[in-house]
C-alpha cells in the first residue's frame, strides 16, 4: 500500500514523502491516526502540485534568508552588562539580549534562532553567535561583552 506521510514519522520517512507499507499499518494505524493519506491518482497529482508550489516559495525565503545574512556579517555588536571587579557578570547573557541588541542595530532576529558555544555567557570578553536564518542558512556574528 503506498501512503503519503503528513508528518515526520520516525523511521518511516519525512513529511510529504510517498512510501510503501504494510495493508495493515497503513489502514489499521496511520491512516485512522492522521499520519497519512492513501495514495490514489487524484492525491498523487495534488500532492505534486503542492510540491511544486511549497519549492517557490521556500526558494523565495531562502532568497530573503541570503539577503539577510550579508548584511549581518559586517555586524559587531557591543553588549553591555554589570560586572564584578574580576569581570564576572551578575547574571548571564544569553541569546535575549544578543536578539535586543540587534533589534537596535535594526535587524529583528527571534532569539531561538541564535545560538551560543557557551551559553550562557558569565565572563567579559569577545564571543561568536551563531544564527540560523533558514535551513540552510547559517551566518556567524561577532559581539563583545563590556563592563556598564
Amino acid at each position: 500500500m503506498d501512503i503519503i506521510l503528513k508528518d515526520d514519522f520516525p523511521g518511516l520517512g519525512h513529511k510529504d514523502d510517498i512510501i510503501t507499507v504494510k495493508d495493515g499499518y497503513g489502514r489499521n494505524f496511520l491512516i485512522p491516526k492522521g499520519f497519512a493519506i492513501l495514495v490514489t491518482a487524484t492525491t498523487r497529482k495534488i500532492h505534486a502540485e503542492n510540491l511544486r508550489q511549497r519549492a517557490h516559495k521556500e526558494e523565495k525565503i531562502k532568497n530573503e534568508a541570503l539577503d539577510q545574512a550579508k548584511k549581518l556579517e559586517d555586524i559587531f555588536l557591543t553588549i553591555g552588562a554589570k560586572t564584578s571587579t574580576k569581570g564576572k557578570i551578575f547574571g548571564s547573557v544569553n541569546p535575549i539580549q544578543i536578539s535586543e541588541a540587534l533589534e537596535k542595530a535594526g535587524f529583528e532576529i527571534d532569539r531561538k534562532k541564535i545560538i551560543l558555544k557557551d551559553d550562557p555567557i558569565k565572563e567579559i570578553g569577545k564571543y561568536v553567535a551563531n544564527i540560523k536564518l533558514h535551513r540552510e542558512v547559517k551566518v556567524e556574528i561577532e559581539f563583545e561583552i563590556v563592563s556598564e
